[in-house]
């Protein structure tokens, strides 16, 4: 059961039990609506207490069923709701931990609330691009005011009860037990003290008014546009609780749940949802079960102290690990640990960081000169020069340092790892960490398995990066792995837009309207342009055929590397990320053009958008298909979190998904047919071809 019945004296006390936050789905419902007329039958049950096992009242909606039919099947959230509504005896809700979404719907259609301290209070549905959908845009507002009610729902954010308790006029709790252990106890008393309270109270019957309406919604409204602006579920959720003050209870419901059906459809809902699901799969590994046995990381060892090494170490030490850096020389140590103290204190100046917790963090870093030193670490990670003969070096020390059964990785951008892995004797304990920069701030972590690297040691990684905060993705061994392997392409049309007539600012542009963080010419001169030059040239002995602009390899002979030397596709002043057109640029990306015989011509913002998009797509497929990435969903993450993709479109693959891939196919088959683009490219990946042919999807 779902559900847990059982009679104190006079009262009923159902227990929500479906770990871990004892979701409402269908079975959970059915069960709660036994139960209740099970109390209601009883002659000897005066009155109802709803609560919740383990760690939560309820978290609402049971993800499980999101998208199936279980999630509105009969009876629904609502039906369950007007039961509570309905009951003859007094329902009583004992809220603590977790009330959220659906959870605290349900308690807001008890007749009675008491909470424990600390339970964190919340209507989260926004963040899934939906509203609440069982009444909580028509109830919050009734017994918390309307105001505190709307900022809840548009920020989907948590509030503490001991915070909601303190709102002027607030009807939401009853009563604040003393403590969690006593809230059933002190429950069950006040159960029994409302046992022959008649009429029964109900939220439904609160007035609902704001002396200033119409004003206050206005301004609300104009606030929310501007801060959701690719998002249409915060602007609905005013004109729900905006309802709520001007309608009739009934007619409000049947507003919000118009609203909830209609932005269900939406694809900003599904691709939030789609995030949602897909962030929590990235974990599940197939071949890997759940229970595998972790290694214990106590101390982990760092090989390098620049922008990445020092990067990384800062998240091992957030994360309370404490961290042994090595570099060749020690001006080289002085600079990495100074920087890691400038970044901590820039966030005690802000007030994002308490002093105490700076200096513990900075007591947990050490340093040395020798490897020998690094004989006690658990883990090491290398972050030197992307070159593999400098690699070898390090994995060949590190071999013969670390003691048996310590993690070895790499945080390698593109090289083979399982080359790496052959540099030592104990390729099982080798894998791939690819941070992201800057390592301290980007939250994806791609972990790159290679043909030897033992289950554990990739369990274990996988629950370090989920202790140091990241999204972590595993990626098998190929060229660039899944994010670089991809990013590869999508520069390659980059420079082939330009070829053609393009400027660097309107390709940035065009995609930076469809969503894009930055477009690929400011993209490259973040990241650094040498970067980009070093593995063309590596190319072009690899993949002798691999068709490229050469405009990319004219700008780096100019020594405009990006940001970093001030200058590179764009100009930069010192202190600042703005972009500045150089005409010199435009210049040279014209003269180039005029070498080659070509006449620029007009390239519409939607060509460049499906061009750069439609690479990502295509490469992406391969990479599905040879088993780099184990499902679409891991693609889409690597993409929202490490390369700017627009949250709201959900990742490429779901992109392609909403397009339609015959739609895709189509479009690509219209690219390989210019005689300036790359026509063996925008043949379809097999996989790709395989689902417009058979009308399915990559999700």
């Amino acid at each position: 059961m779902t559900t847990l019945y059982k009679v104190n004296g006079s009262v009923a006390v159902i227990t929500l039990s479906n770990p871990p936050v004892n979701g409402l789905g269908h079975a959970s419902r059915l069960s709660l609506a036994g139960h209740l007329e099970q109390a209601n039958a009883d002659a000897l049950v005066k009155s109802i207490i709803i609560t919740g096992a383990g760690k939560a009242f309820s978290g609402g909606a049971d993800i499980k069923e999101f998208g199936t039919d279980k999630a509105m099947a009969e009876p629904n959230l609502h039906s369950v709701i007007r039961m509570l509504e309905n009951s003859g005896k007094p329902v009583v809700a004992a809220i603590h931990s977790v009330c959220m979404g659906g959870g605290l719907e349900l308690a807001l259609g008890c007749n009675y609330r008491i909470a424990s301290p600390g339970v964190s209070v919340a209507l989260p549905e926004v963040k899934l691009g939906l509203l609440p959908g069982a009444g909580g845009t028509q109830r919050l507002p009734r017994v918390i005011g309307v105001e505190a009610a709307l900022n809840m729902i548009v920020s989907g954010e948590p509030v503490k009860s001991e915070m909601l308790v303190q709102l002027p006029g607030q009807k939401l709790f009853d009563k604040l037990s003393a403590s969690a252990d006593s809230l059933l106890e002190e429950a069950l008393a006040f159960a029994q003290s409302i046992a022959d309270t008649r009429p029964l109270p109900l939220v439904r019957n609160l007035p609902c008014k704001h002396k200033n309406g119409d004003a206050y919604f206005q301004f609300t409204r104009n606030m929310v546009k501007g801060m959701a602006k690719n998002y249409p579920a915060p602007l609905k959720c005013v004109d729900a609780v905006q309802a709520a003050t001007q309608k009739k209870f009934e007619d409000g419901l049947l507003f919000e749940r118009e609203i909830f059906i209609n932005l269900m459809w939406t694809p900003e809902s599904r691709a939030l949802r789609h995030i949602f699901m897909a962030e929590r799969a990235a974990s599940k590994i197939p071949d890997v079960p759940a229970d595998t046995p972790l290694r214990d990381i106590k101390l982990l060892a760092v090989i390098g102290a620049g922008t990445m090494g020092g990067g990384i170490a800062m998240n091992f030490l957030n994360a309370g690990i404490p961290v042994k850096m090595l570099e060749m020389k020690q001006e080289a140590l002085d600079r990495g640990i100074a920087t890691i103290r400038k970044n901590y204190e820039s966030q005690v100046k802000k007030g994002k960081l308490k002093q105490d917790k700076y200096e513990a963090r900075m007591a947990m870093l050490s340093t040395t000169l020798s490897y020998d030193d690094l004989s006690d670490a658990d883990m090491v990670i290398e972050a030197v020069f992307e070159e593999i003969g400098v690699k070898e070096k390090v994995f060949s020390e590190l071999d013969r340092v670390m003691k048996p059964g310590a993690i070895l990785a790499s945080n390698t951008s593109t090289l083979d790892m399982n080359r790496i892995a052959a540099f030592t004797k104990r390729p099982q304990d080798v894998i791939g960490t690819h941070f992201f920069s800057p390592a301290n701030i980007m939250k994806l972590l791609e972990v790159v398995r290679g043909e030897k690297t033992a289950k554990d040691v990739l369990a274990t990684v996988m629950a370090l990066g989920k202790k140091i905060r990241k999204t972590s993705v595993v990626s098998g061994v190929c060229d660039g792995f899944i994010g670089n392997r991809m990013i590869e392409q999508y520069g390659r049309q980059g420079g082939f837009l330009l070829d053609e007539g393009c400027t660097p600012a309107q390709v940035d542009k065009a995609i930076e309207k469809f969503g894009f963080a930055m477009g690929p010419f400011r993209m490259g001169d973040l990241a650094g342009n040498d970067i980009g030059w070093a593995i063309r040239k590596r190319r072009y002995t690899e993949k002798p055929d691999m068709k490229y602009s050469k405009t990319a390899d004219l700008l780096c002979e100019k020594g405009r590397y990006g940001q970093k030397t001030g200058a590179g596709w764009y100009d930069y002043v010192a202190g600042k990320r703005d972009a500045i057109v150089n005409q010199e640029v435009v210049a040279m990306i014209e003269e180039n053009r005029r070498n080659l015989g070509i006449t620029a011509r007009q390239i519409s913002d939607e060509e460049i958008v499906q061009r750069l998009v439609y690479s990502l797509i295509n490469e992406a497929a391969h990479i599905l298909e040879e088993g780099i990435a184990s499902k679409a969903s891991d693609i889409d993450m690597v993409y929202l979190m490490g390369y700017g993709f627009p949250i709201y479109r959900g990742g490429p693959m779901l992109y392609a998904d909403q397009v339609g891939l015959f739609n895709v196919v189509q479009s690509m088959k219209r690219f390989a047919l210019n005689p300036l683009d790359d026509a063996k490219f925008w043949q379809p990946a097999p996989l790709l071809a395989r689902l417009v042919a058979e009308g399915k999807t990559f999700n």
